[in-house]
């Protein structure tokens, strides 16, 4: 089996952790596994094949990227934009059933959870941004800036790419400069395009909490691995680093009976490390800036 050492890809950090499950979504072919030193890095491991050549060759095109079932238009069903009504995603949903794209609306917003103005609850992964731009703006505005060849693959995967000045999907804290600086954001769009289709294993759910009836009901939405802590106060995302090369079928299990709580059975599914998310501290309540840092359990 032909293997790869992303170095670029350290498990502690929540985007390298996404992007590099990612990956193994994108071309199912590939398994995934962390070395096993301090500071764990992802392999990305095929058969008697390039590992970057194969992440290359599958690629997604700016077209189809586009024509996500995320999209605000999508076929002739009504808009989905930032703010989506109940009646909307209801209909967005039933058109795209045998979607093989259909995460791409699960495992962002559900309607299991309703906001007392009827409209559906978003995922922690689908922060909001300034200007009402929607999760499937900013990956297309991201991906357009990648030039998917093996060469730009591998200089992003070995951590050497150069950063483009962009804010990405929102979700890495190491985009953010000083907070003494009011300098822009800057991302390596290859990793921001990874990181979404990692979203393909984290989907979405709740338990049909609707505020429309009951404005003192709690949300009952959650996304896969996020937990809050021990104290019960925060929300946070909980994530693995496994010794197994995985498939991201095999991942999707391990990841159902992984928890971060439990850590006498860590080993006995293959686990050696866990982190979990700790949010960007925003400077005032008119700061809309988001983004996830890390701690290791």
């Amino acid at each position: 089996m032909a293997e790869m050492i992303c170095r670029g890809l350290p498990a502690s950090w929540v985007n390298a952790w996404l992007a590099a499950v990612g990956a193994t979504v994108l071309v199912p072919d590939l398994r995934l596994r962390w070395t096993l030193d301090g500071s764990p890095r992802a392999v990305l491991c095929a058969e008697e094949s390039d590992p970057a050549g194969l992440l290359a060759d599958a690629w997604p095109s700016p077209a189809e990227l586009k024509d996500l079932p995320l999209s605000t238009s999508w076929g002739d069903t009504p808009p989905v934009p930032r703010r989506v009504s109940v009646q909307a995603f209801v209909a967005r949903t039933r058109a795209l059933r045998s979607h093989p794209s259909s995460w791409t609306l699960s495992s962002t917003m559900t309607d299991l959870d309703v906001e007392g103005n009827g409209e559906v609850v978003h995922a922690p992964f689908d922060p909001p941004v300034p200007r009402g731009f929607t999760l499937h703006d900013r990956l297309v505005r991201v991906s357009e800036l990648v030039e998917p060849s093996v060469e730009r693959l591998v200089e992003s995967l070995h951590g050497t790419a150069a950063r483009v000045k962009n804010n990405g999907l929102g979700f890495d804290i190491k985009r953010l400069a000083s907070q003494a600086d009011d300098t822009d954001p800057w991302v390596d769009p290859v990793i921001e395009v990874l990181v979404f289709f990692g979203l393909a294993l984290l989907p979405f759910r709740g338990i049909g909490t609707d505020k429309r009836t009951n404005k003192f009901a709690r949300s009952s939405a959650r996304q896969r691995g996020w937990k809050r802590d021990r104290a019960g106060t925060e929300l946070r995302f909980h994530w693995p680093a496994w010794s197994p090369p995985l498939d991201s079928a095999a991942i999707d299990a391990l990841l159902d009976i992984w928890s971060w709580k439990d850590r006498r059975r860590w080993a006995s599914v293959g686990v050696h490390g866990g982190w979990r998310t700790v949010r960007f501290q925003r400077r005032s309540s008119r700061d809309v800036t988001r983004g996830f840092g890390a701690e290791r359990l």
